[in-house]
């Protein structure tokens, strides 16, 4: 079994927050995939349900960003999943908004929800980093990330979270390769080969000479002007 775990905060005050991305993610997988319906659990919220044979588990703690780790440490000793078996999403500042990259262990780089994860389980599972973007200057990250994507990236988010579902079976399947280009064609689809070549520009019209109507006596006459 794989536990998938999507970051962010509880209540509907946090739902639109760049902070909330990992719990968009699952919210869309869950919907797309046909999961069951999310109850209460390991101080959060879970979910289950397969991708072909692979069994999953979805995880949105409740708990706050900060204290993340525990509920997924409850959901690994009750499931008897190690952290090779745990995937995580959540935001990424150090990214542009759109992209997207996976990771395994490392450090949490400051990120207050792997902090506390790293804490329980240690660093030792996969993340998947959703760019949110940089306010340009540390003092701002946390009135940035605790405040809603803007209107101008709905598209793109939109996007990106249709992406992540289609993919979301060959990521399990350990095929991270075929999950970021399932994510790449919706974000950024690649042009179709059926599409028809631009026209080339009309050739400029010529003015053609009027018909010679002279005779030929009047031709040999005309020559010897």
């Amino acid at each position: 079994m794989k536990l998938i775990v999507g970051l962010g905060n509880p209540g509907a005050q946090y739902a639109g927050h760049r902070h909330n991305i990992g719990f968009m993610a699952l919210d869309r997988i869950a919907g797309d995939h046909g999961f069951g319906p999310w109850r209460a659990k390991f101080n959060g919220e879970v979910s289950e349900g397969r991708f072909g044979s692979d069994k999953a588990l979805l995880l949105k703690p409740t708990t706050f960003m900060n204290d993340s780790g525990r509920s997924v440490q409850a959901a690994c000793a009750f499931h008897k999943i190690a952290p090779a078996d745990v995937i995580v999403f959540h935001d990424e500042i150090d990214l542009a908004p759109g992209k997207v990259r996976l990771k395994t262990g490392g450090g949490h780089a400051g990120h207050n929800g792997l902090r506390s994860i790293h804490a329980h389980i240690g660093p030792d599972y996969d993340r998947v980093r959703l760019g949110v973007g940089h306010p340009g200057h540390k003092d701002r990250v946390p009135g940035y990330v605790l405040h809603d994507f803007a209107k101008a990236d709905q598209d793109w988010l939109d996007d990106e979270l249709r992406g992540i579902s289609d993919g979301i079976a060959q990521l399990v399947a350990g095929h991270g390769d075929r999950f970021l280009n399932a994510i790449a064609l919706r974000t950024a689809p690649a042009r179709s080969s059926t599409a028809k070549p631009d026209k080339p520009a009309p050739a400029k019209a010529v003015d053609a000479a009027p018909p010679d109507t002279r005779s030929a006596l009047q031709k040999l006459t005309d020559r010897f002007k």
